[in-house]
């Protein structure tokens, strides 16, 4: 499980180690930072795609020997990337990323439930979910540090390590797991067939949008209404992280007792947090929005362990296309609501920002309360 736990953290702090080193890409490879900003855009919709192709593509391989074979291509990747002559170099090095990552999150996903027995099924998923919480309060943070000692090539250079280490740990310690059969078109597909799994991936899209779009922004509107300065940022944003992945755990034991119960919580939590957020004003200031910050951090911690426990409980016999699914709408949403975030900051501001973003959330919580949930 740990191993699988680095895989995950290896491909999130991949896919946003540019977050925090877009003016220096921008400024060596002379384009905006608005172009530089493509190197996180191109690997999301790339992974959204490849998450339900490489699966159907891997066929009957041991998934242990493509989950190292995927994480060594985000080693060469990354390696890439740090040697990139110009924007074009680059941007051909994230796609690549994209495969990897898609890959990799689609079939790690799903394994917790073929590696431990059925009740420590929900841990293990906490566990293999962990490492995306783990990126956002160690990986990206860590990966900027190293941008400004040594220059962006560094952060990419030392990245391609880790995936490198990773990719062996994944060889030696995770045990051999034959595919449950040829993975299909239809079998890819099938699992959208199940109600179930229809409301479980609008949630996804409608959360995760919401989310996206607000958090994008969220440094702007913490200016704007909270009147908070960097440094007071950089301490919201760690609390952010540090809270998503208290969220992850509990929300994981949660889900394991009733998916529906868990995600009604986490969706009223996160969007009324979003929501209140423009209502800050100069008067709570930071004080109010470290405490709107934190739960919002704890509520979003638990999107990807309780979204995913439903699918797996949705979809008991296909998750490892369940989960491709999952990837896809994810990874989708993403880039939807840094699309839709960016879109509302122009017309409306940091407020309406928040106000869209709340208000998916909502969506998404009318979604679990009147769609249909898995059963047990």
């Amino acid at each position: 499980m740990g191993a699988l736990a680095a895989a995950t953290f290896t491909v999130v702090t991949s896919e946003m180690l540019p977050v925090g080193l877009l003016s220096p890409i921008g400024r060596e490879l002379r384009v905006s930072d608005g172009t530089a900003g493509l190197t996180l855009t191109v690997t999301g919709l790339v992974a959204a795609v490849a998450a339900p192709l490489l699966p159907l593509l891997a066929g009957r391989r041991d998934r242990r020997v493509v989950l190292a074979f995927l994480m060594g291509t985000l080693a060469v990747a990354n390696l890439l990337a740090a040697y990139a002559s110009d924007i074009a170099v680059l941007l051909a090095a994230r796609v690549l990323v994209g495969l990897g990552m898609g890959g990799v999150w689609a079939i790690a996903a799903g394994l917790a439930v073929r590696l431990v027995p059925g009740r420590r099924v929900a841990a293990a998923t906490s566990l293999i979910f962990s490492g995306v919480a783990a990126a956002s309060v160690l990986g990206v943070p860590a990966g900027t540090f190293l941008g400004e000692l040594g220059g962006w090539r560094t952060a990419f250079t030392a990245m391609a390590a880790v995936c490198g280490v990773v990719a062996a740990a994944l060889a030696v310690l995770v045990p051999p797991l034959p595919a449950n059969g040829a993975v299909r078109l239809g079998g890819v597909l099938g699992p959208l067939r199940g109600a179930a799994v229809r409301t479980g991936l609008v949630v996804v899209a409608l959360l995760v949008t919401g989310h996206f779009a607000a958090y994008t922004y969220v440094r702007p509107a913490l200016e704007e209404m909270a009147g908070a300065g960097p440094g007071q940022i950089s301490t919201l944003l760690l609390a952010f992280g540090l809270a998503g992945l208290a969220g992850n755990f509990a929300a994981g034991a949660a889900a394991a007792r009733s998916p529906r119960a868990a995600l009604l919580a986490i969706c009223a939590v996160l969007g009324g947090t979003v929501l209140l957020m423009p209502l800050l004003g100069r008067g709570a200031g930071v004080p109010g929005a470290a405490v709107l910050v934190a739960v919002w951090g704890l509520a979003y911690g638990g999107v990807s362990v309780s979204t995913q426990t439903w699918l797996m409980a949705a979809a008991p016999g296909a998750r490892e296309a369940a989960s491709a699914l999952f990837v896809t709408v994810f990874n989708a949403a993403i880039a939807c609501g840094a699309l839709l975030g960016g879109r509302a900051a122009d017309s409306w501001g940091a407020p309406g920002v928040m106000r869209l973003g709340g208000l998916l959330a909502v969506g998404a919580l009318v979604t679990v309360g009147v769609g249909r949930a898995p059963r047990g």
